[in-house]
């Protein structure tokens, strides 16, 4: 198996003959997936996804892929293909066609409704192209078939991309349920056939590597559903991911059969619901949707809400109900229904959540307690299944953190890949397919872009350390003014301090100590305010230090008069 190194530089022309696959996002980490390739001087983009920001990345709304590697070719691409409708695959498409509008959008109906209605949010009217399983359609130089593939949501394909170079299939996101909710098998018989016809690299999900055997279908969350609704009597609030359409025909069956009405909250939720119903993907009944409003007309025993936050965003409907910062508020005997699995890196804002809506007196229902969710990524039992039938030349696990990549690329050597033969690479790793071989060629930029507010880009990472310091520690300013000449004070120090947990009485004890810096520095011959700024920030963050062990953010400003 081969593997990214440290040492690797900027990839040499794509070799003649061959093409290249440019991973800028979703390898090493769950979300953010892109994909770029390049055959004869033209590219193909496969998904444009975004990241949802953790713990140590304050103050940031998202993260996108980093376009620095196709931003000078953007004419270059013939086509962006979408797998399917979730965020971490559709959500950066807006702030790429930012920079180029007319890049055609390649999908699926549900996938293409979905993205034009983010899109008109952010004035881009897109143009695009709707595909479905079996067909086929020549993007340039790229001649791609779809196949349909199974998923946590509708419409989900993947794509075999035929080139003179040989043929790549991206499986974007999948799994086997062979009882799907909408009949819609993931098409194996398609795979075989292109496995016969010679897969000579094979990009494939890696999200349920490491979990053994098959994922459980989605129907038997039915029954459990059905005990929950069952035995609630007051209000039922469903926390869901905005696009599981499945998971939410479940919610929808459960209500209308125990004689509950359903209200959507949250401008993502109301949209995409919407959208689905309006296609047929979501099939309600007459009379059991309400507007939110109408909710205090209705005995609390036949309400249901159904909400996004199930990651514990601090902005979704279901964090603010549990911080009582919502127009809804949570009562004893409610029960809250968590219908999705935790996101790696969530874990901490989902518990903080459940705590709250718990200390309100509701009862929480959640993956572990209840199996109230499975997931939409095939687990090793189906990847293994799934390699016998397509048989691979070269396997490039994508989607997935560095054990799901390495589970992934084990799996397939199980199944006779030869190990040389399979590549693990990272973010901006290129990998060249040529002769029916796929090695590392070099590495492109593929950083973290970060979106705060209608800021894209403009907070880098020591920003961040900025934020994270002036969250853990706080800050202490020193105003001080001297004199221009001699260097001297004329006025302060004045200092005050916020969140640092050091009372501004204590700062007293290091005035001396800088008026003593100071009077060093005058006495040298230093009076340029830049450096006087330098000369306070060591001597009191020093002093913090030795007295305090902690590490504020000193803010020093030295007016000259």
């Amino acid at each position: 198996m081969s593997h990214p190194h440290p040492e690797l530089g900027t990839p040499p022309a794509v070799p003649e003959g061959g093409l290249r696959v440019t991973p800028l996002g979703g390898l090493g980490e769950i979300g953010r997936n892109m994909t770029v390739i390049e055959y004869g001087g033209r590219l193909l983009v496969v998904d444009c996804g975004v990241l949802f920001p953790e713990d140590e990345q304050p103050g940031i709304d998202l993260i996108l892929p980093d376009f620095t590697a196709i931003r000078d070719r953007l004419d270059d691409i013939d086509a962006i293909v979408l797998t399917h409708g979730h965020e971490d695959h559709i959500g950066g498409v807006p702030y790429l066609l930012r920079e180029k509008p007319d890049i055609p959008l390649v999908g699926s109906k549900l996938t293409l409704a979905l993205i034009e209605a983010k899109l008109q949010e952010h004035r881009i009217r897109p143009y695009t192209l709707e595909v479905k399983e079996g067909g086929r359609e020549r993007l340039g130089p790229f001649d791609c078939e779809f196949v349909a593939v199974n998923h946590s949501i509708p419409d989900a394909l993947a794509v075999a991309i035929r080139t003179d170079a040989g043929m790549i299939v991206h499986t974007g996101d999948f799994k086997m349920d062979q009882l799907p909710l909408d009949g819609r098998l993931t098409d194996l018989r398609a795979f075989a056939r292109l496995g016969e016809e010679g897969i000579d690299l094979l990009l494939s999900d890696s999200t349920n590597a490491e979990v053994p055997g098959f994922v459980a279908p989605e129907r038997d969350i039915s029954n459990v559903l059905r005990q929950v609704f069952a035995g609630a009597r007051h209000r039922i609030i469903v926390a869901s991911f905005a696009s599981h359409i499945h998971r939410i025909q479940q919610i929808v069956d459960a209500a209308h059969e125990h004689g509950r009405r359903i209200a959507f909250v949250g401008r993502s939720m109301v949209r995409n619901m919407g959208i689905a119903r309006d296609l047929g993907y979501l099939k309600v009944p007459a009379g059991l949707l309400v507007d939110v409003k109408a909710l205090d007309d209705l005995p609390e025993h036949e309400v249901v809400l159904v909400c996004t936050g199930s990651q514990g965003e601090p902005m979704a409907a279901l964090s603010r109900m549990a911080n009582r910062d919502h127009q809804i508020r949570i009562k004893p005997g409610d029960t809250v229904i968590l219908a999705s699995s935790l996101i790696p890196g969530n874990e901490n804002a989902v518990y903080r959540v459940i705590n709250g809506l718990t200390r309100w007196g509701a009862h929480v229902v959640h993956k572990g307690n209840a199996k109230v969710h499975v997931s939409g990524h095939a687990s090793a039992g189906e990847l293994l299944y799934f390699y016998n039938i397509c048989q691979p030349r070269n396997l490039m696990p994508v989607h997935g953190e560095w054990r799901h990549l390495r589970a992934n690329a084990e799996l397939g050597a199980q199944t006779g890949i030869p190990e040389d033969h399979i590549v693990i690479a990272e973010d901006g790793v290129t990998v060249d397919l040529v002769d029916g071989r796929a090695r590392i060629s070099g590495k492109v930029p593929a950083g973290y872009v970060y979106v705060d507010g209608l800021s894209v880009g403009d907070v880098t990472e020591a920003s961040l350390k900025d934020r994270r310091i002036l969250g853990d520690e706080g800050f202490v300013s020193i105003f001080i003014v001297v004199d221009s000449n001699s260097g001297k004070i004329v006025s302060g120090p004045t200092m005050q301090t916020r969140g640092s947990g050091i009372d501004d009485a204590d700062f007293q004890k290091v005035i001396p100590k800088i008026e003593e810096a100071l009077t060093r520095s005058a006495r040298d011959g230093v009076t340029e305010p830049h450096q006087l700024q330098q000369l306070i920030r060591r001597t009191v963050g020093k002093w913090v230090s030795d007295t305090y062990r902690r590490r504020p953010m000193i803010l020093p400003v030295v007016l000259d008069v």
